[in-house]
């Protein structure tokens, strides 16, 4: 998808501070004509008057319209509004069933869609292409954990309790809404379909949007409030947004004494494998580990087809680092690369993105939209027709996770770095007196114990700053899930200097994590446009996917209904399934531009036209180019085409002067037969 960039958001301001102007130029008009009418001015004054009124009307029209451009897709050319363009991509993709809602005959289920076999192919070309590029290019190990997930194990990582979106209940119905959903609806809408908003009111909108992720529930009420956001679906007032857990919660085993949930992501089976990955890894930092699979999430309101579901799949990467060394060794390679960056600054100012180096955005970060669990976040968003749409979160996730399973499980969960020579280092000791907490916490005294002793260094020093003067402190136990109170008396914290062969520590994670189906659509909308049919009687589909995602890399019709060539049709086919090559036979008869145009609606990059029994055409799909190749030549081409290791101009450039005898062989073979010679 191309959106049209004619206005940047300053301009857009301009355009709506203009509209405006000439708003009140026009009412002021209005107003004098009608004063014209009946002080019984004569015909030719208001005459005039009209005729300056409706010069007026049409410089609005034209302001109204470049601001609408600015909101607008472009298709080929061909200007459509962002509402009739994802309608015409929805439809396409439904109608030729790259996905579908599941349990369709019943009804259906928001938030569920099934994927059909074009939408398979797309999946499975893009995670092999995700393995390609993260796990085999960093010697990454990847796992493949259970969906299931203890509740323990859940409890520790911080979702049981803090997994959760703020909702809203209709009050007279009951039905449930995610509030900040409404709220970014309400502000979109108005950006977007109210051309009559004044340039402070756009600038409050865009601001709201920009901050809406680090609104409070109170604050986020208060919006709702201010600005009369009811029920979408009945109009009705609305509750005060509360906190809903999204996580499906099921049982394991037939007894129902084991909850477990649904796991809300993949990471948490990576992270309670740690212990085993470092040994696999030759215990050696840093190491990455991946996974892709299923994760559930229970949408309060699942909407924007694949962009929110209940359902997806996410290939997420954890990198282990050590928390004094987060370099990457290939960081050099990328610093100089130039994104469309989105930096604090720009943000809370409601200003637009604008294009840095990596290098130079490192520290330029937005401190909101953090996870429970993140100490540090990044999103890597990709544009359609909704807006800004995030596809990837970058998060450090420091040594949370792991300390936090090694609090609940006891497993020691750490890293050592052996020193060439000892060395003198200062060390915390944390000394638990247990004889003191025995008497305070009786069979509890373990879990106490092992928690005091499971501090990291800033913990524990302000504990021993905050028992020096007030003489007890509270402290969370989470295996208890509890908060205790430690009086002085019940442990000993110092530094003191050791000499060690090895420094043990906690080691820190960086997660990329992707929302696989998020990109795929996308990709949808940004491969999607629309041309004239060669009668330019209708607009045809098509998808620009490129060949290493596409689902199907070519087809293969014989040009006319004809014995010998549906069997060089029929052989070709198989010499490009046994080459790896995805491909698909056409033989109904239609005529050939309809079997391109069913094609190309599917995204197919390559078309191989049987024309002879020696040769045949193959046809680029956006381009139209053909090009003429031997029967036993077509596997290779396409597969090479279809892999990346020729781009389709070398493969023309190769091959066109071969079409080009073909083409004069069957201009002189016409020119003979009409003249009999």
């Amino acid at each position: 998808m191309a959106v049209t960039t004619t206005t940047t958001s300053t301009s857009e301001n301009s355009l709506r501070r203009a509209l405006a102007d000439k708003q009140s130029t026009i009412d002021a008009r209005g107003n004098a004509m009608r004063q014209l009418k009946s002080s019984g001015a004569s015909k030719a004054e208001i005459d005039e008057a009209v005729k300056a009124l409706t010069a007026l009307k049409l410089e609005k029209a034209s302001i109204e319209n470049e601001l609408k451009a600015s909101i607008s897709v472009d298709t080929n050319g061909s200007v459509i509004s962002r509402d009739a363009f994802r309608q015409a991509v929805v439809n396409t993709l439904e109608r030729r069933l790259f996905y579908i809602p599941a349990f369709k005959i019943y009804g259906g289920v928001a938030g569920l869609y099934d994927y059909g076999p074009p939408g398979c192919a797309v999946k499975s070309n893009v995670l092999a292409f995700w393995r390609q590029h993260f796990v085999l290019e960093e010697d990454m190990l990847e796992v493949d954990c259970p969906c299931v997930t203890p509740e323990v194990i859940l409890k520790a990582s911080g979702h049981v309790d803090k997994f959760t979106d703020l909702m809203v209940k209709d009050e007279k119905t009951g039905n449930c809404y995610r509030a900040d959903h409404l709220l970014k609806d309400y502000c979109k809408d108005k950006l977007e379909n109210d051309l009559a908003i004044i340039a402070d009111k756009a600038a409050e909108f865009k601001h709201v949007l920009a901050v809406l992720d680090d609104l409070s529930g109170e604050q986020l009420g208060a919006k709702i409030k201010e600005y009369d956001i009811v029920a979408p679906d009945t109009k009705n007032p609305l509750s005060d947004p509360y906190p809903f857990n999204l996580m499906f919660q099921t049982q394991i085993g037939p007894s129902g004494a084991s909850t477990g949930y649904m796991r809300p992501e993949t990471a948490q089976g990576i992270f309670v494998n740690f212990k085993d990955l470092y040994y696999y890894n030759g215990k050696k930092l840093p190491f990455a580990a991946s996974q892709i699979g299923q994760a559930f999430r229970n949408e309060i309101s699942p909407r924007q087809g694949l962009l929110r579901v209940r359902e997806f799949t996410l290939a997420e990467i954890e990198h282990f680092v050590d928390p004094d060394d987060k370099s990457h060794p290939k960081y050099s390679e990328v610093s100089n690369l130039e994104f469309l960056m989105f930096p604090r600054a720009e943000q809370l100012s409601g200003q637009s993105a604008k294009r840095l180096c990596l290098g130079e955005a490192v520290s330029k970060h937005l401190p909101n939209e953090m996870a429970h669990y993140a100490a540090d976040c990044w999103d890597a968003e990709i544009k359609s027709s909704y807006g800004w749409i995030e596809c990837v979160g970058i998060a450090d996730r420091s040594a949370y996770d792991l300390r936090a399973h090694a609090d609940k499980s006891g497993a020691a969960l750490v890293a050592q770095e052996k020193f060439a020579e000892p060395k003198e280092v200062e060390k915390l000791v944390i000394t638990p007196v247990k004889k003191e907490l025995g008497l305070a916490f009786k069979g509890n005294q373990k879990m106490v114990v092992e928690a005091l002793e499971a501090m990291n260094e800033k913990e524990a020093l302000d504990m021993k700053a905050a028992l020096e003067t007030k003489g007890e402190v509270e402290f969370e136990v989470c295996t208890l899930e509890k908060t205790v109170t430690i009086k002085k008396n019940m442990v000993s914290i110092s530094k003191e200097k050791k000499k060690e062969g090895q420094r043990v520590f906690t080691p820190s994670v960086i997660e990329p994590s992707f929302g696989i189906g998020r990109i795929i659509y996308c990709l949808y909308e940004h491969s999607f446009y629309m041309r004239p049919s060669k009668a330019e009687d209708e607009q045809l589909n098509v998808f620009r996917f490129p060949p290493l995602v596409a689902p199907i890399k070519c087809t293969v019709f014989p040009l006319v209904q004809n014995q010998q060539y549906e069997e060089v049709a029929k052989q070709i086919s198989r010499t490009l399934t046994a080459a790896g090559v995805s491909n698909k036979k056409d033989l109904t008869g239609t005529s050939i531009g309809k079997r391109y145009a069913r094609t190309d609606e599917l995204g197919v990059p390559f078309a191989v036209t049987v024309d002879s029994t020696s040769s045949v055409t193959i046809r680029e799909r956006d381009s139209k180019d053909q090009i003429r190749v031997n029967v036993d030549e077509v596997a290779a081409v396409i597969k090479d085409v279809s892999e990346g290791r020729y781009t389709w101009t070398d493969i023309s450039e190769k091959y066109r002067p071969k079409m080009k005898q073909y083409l004069g062989y069957t201009y002189i073979n016409f020119i003979r037969a009409c003249f009999g010679l």
